[in-house]
């Protein structure tokens, strides 16, 4: 083996040692997706009945949007706005994926068949609810791996999906149907994700880690039942679920950390859209403050929700952003941030990066749209109008975050503009003229 000359070798170690950022791995991608989770269900959002310190630990380690949407109201198509950054309406799934229903097209290309293809190690841990065929499943839309259930909600103990009969068992891993009985899912979703990491740590890898919970049923720990007992119903069963949802959290972060990867790793969180109402939710529980609505509903409690971006050492820690963002926003913004090849195909989503790292930076979208059932909905600065059937309601949110004021007789000229961009946008789409 030939020497080199130490007058040459010192240099040559001053320009790696200089330049070795340049070629360093990429980081590691961890998205955290709660389910059901109320607008304002965190200390850090202003709750003050509630115990979550460990989404309040990812908040003071990075940026707190507060103004951030789900690109809908309801599961599944808040999901096909986050892994596809598209609209729902552009990733082909309006509404929620029953048991017989097609799901999201698999020709959509999801934020994992990106990450793949840039050299990352892909896994989905735990609720699917985009499609139960081979080309629709996790597995299909660009994960290695996958853990979890393929419906909207099941037991977390017994594993078995409930909303209409027949009642069906719902665990599978890389498509093959697994038996946990007894065991409660987020356990079962911490240690998967714990193997996967250390399986992986020595490659870049990205992991969809989409909690069922706070979703109904509601499942809390004893102590945490205890803690709340005081609590009128049914924000008791609710807050018990959600600190023990934080708990789950907290045990994944540990995970992350006891791998030496906490300074690796972009960690974002962020509920699917508000909490539930429904009579399995015992009507309620969750908070949306001083928001107008809930799940379903495009009022800001059914769409608007917390979401933090945390990476230690290179982005902004402890701070809040105030700008208008949108579950379709993390795809490019991840793409930018991990230096992966933006995506060739349109999509909606806009890069966040300039914002996250000045609260000076404008908002990416100038509008927004939604549907939800009859009802669509359109953000443009201040003003939100949602429209349905011909019942106009238009909200100056700054002023009104309750939307208790309807404006749109005193301001015929917004709504005629919002309604031609909203008309224009649903046209474009082959929804509407």
């Amino acid at each position: 083996m030939m020497k080199i000359p130490s007058a040459i070798s010192r240099p040559l170690a001053v320009f790696v040692l200089l330049f070795s950022p340049l070629i360093a791995r990429k980081p590691n991608v961890i998205i955290i997706f709660t389910d059901d989770q109320g607008t304002i269900d965190m200390n850090c959002y202003g709750a003050k009945d509630l115990v979550t310190p460990h989404m309040d630990g990812l908040a003071k380690r990075g940026v707190r949007f507060t103004q951030f949407y789900s690109a809908a109201p309801v599961c599944s198509p808040s999901r096909v706005g986050l892994l596809t950054g598209r609209t729902p309406q552009h990733g082909g799934l309006n509404g929620n994926v029953g048991l017989d229903s097609v799901g999201m097209p698999s020709s959509q290309i999801t934020i994992a068949e990106e990450f793949k293809k840039a050299g990352y190690a892909t896994a989905h841990i735990g609720k699917w609810h985009l499609g139960h065929s081979e080309q629709t499943i996790p597995n299909g839309q660009g994960f290695d791996h996958s853990f979890g259930h393929l419906v909207g909600c099941i037991d977390n103990y017994s594993h078995f999906f409930y909303w209409s009969g027949p009642n069906k068992h719902d665990l599978w891993r890389n498509g093959k149907e697994v038996f946990h009985n007894g065991q409660f899912f987020p356990d079962l979703m911490v240690k998967e994700a714990g193997e996967f990491i250390d399986q992986n740590k020595e490659k870049p890898f990205f992991v969809y880690f989409a909690l069922n919970t706070p979703h109904y049923p509601y499942q809390g720990s004893p102590e945490w039942l205890e803690h709340y007992k005081d609590l009128p119903y049914p924000r008791n069963l609710y807050a018990a679920f959600l600190s023990t949802t934080d708990d789950r959290i907290g045990s994944l972060l540990k995970k992350v950390d006891e791998a030496g990867l906490t300074k690796d790793t972009i960690v974002i969180f962020q509920s699917d859209h508000g909490a539930s109402e429904e009579v399995r939710a015992h009507n309620g529980g969750g908070s949306a403050g001083p928001h107008r609505g809930a799940k379903f509903s495009l009022y800001e409690g059914g769409i608007r929700v917390p979401a933090i971006i945390s990476w230690p050492g290179k982005l902004p820690e402890n701070e809040t952003r105030a700008q208008i963002a949108t579950g379709c926003d993390w795809y490019p913004t991840l793409l930018e941030l991990c230096g992966v090849s933006a995506p060739k195909h349109k999509i909606d989503g806009k890069s966040l990066v300039p914002v996250i790292n000045s609260k000076d930076s404008p908002t990416a979208h100038k509008s927004f749209n939604w549907k939800s059932g009859k009802a669509v909905a359109i953000r443009e600065g201040k003003w939100k109008l949602i429209m349905t059937g011909r019942k106009l309601e238009l909200y100056d949110l700054p002023n009104d975050l309750g939307e208790a004021n309807n404006l749109a007789t005193k301001h015929p000229e917004v709504v005629e503009r919002l309604q031609k961009m909203s008309r224009r946008y649903w046209k474009s789409i082959g929804l509407g003229g």
